[in-house]
């Protein structure tokens, strides 16, 4: 059994912190393929997570860099690029758990 995930951009009482949190949630405890639509109306399905054992290593002399809390946006370790990437959580329509 696989758990999926849809979300609804149509829905007026959309709460974009909401929203972000429940993603990141789902990426800190899976390794999950996310649908969205990218900045130039193309839909993407990107294989990514936040699970720390899936993550690189840091480089000790960055470890002091921090990123502004957005919830506009997520950050995530891309699987098949072996990268971060990012995307608009508004965008996001659809999340499969993979792991």
């Amino acid at each position: 059994m696989s758990l999926e995930y849809h979300f609804n951009n149509d829905n007026p009482d959309f709460d974009i912190g909401e929203r972000h949190r429940d993603i990141q949630n789902l990426l800190w405890k899976h390794q999950c393929e996310v649908t969205f639509t990218k900045v130039n109306g193309e839909v993407r399905t990107m294989p990514c997570t936040l699970m720390a054992s899936a993550l690189p290593a840091r480089d000790a002399t960055k470890l002091h860099e921090t990123r502004l809390y957005k919830p506009e946006n997520i950050s995530v370790w891309c699987l098949d690029k072996s990268e971060w990437r990012s995307f608009k959580t508004a965008n996001v329509t659809h999340i499969k758990v993979l792991s």
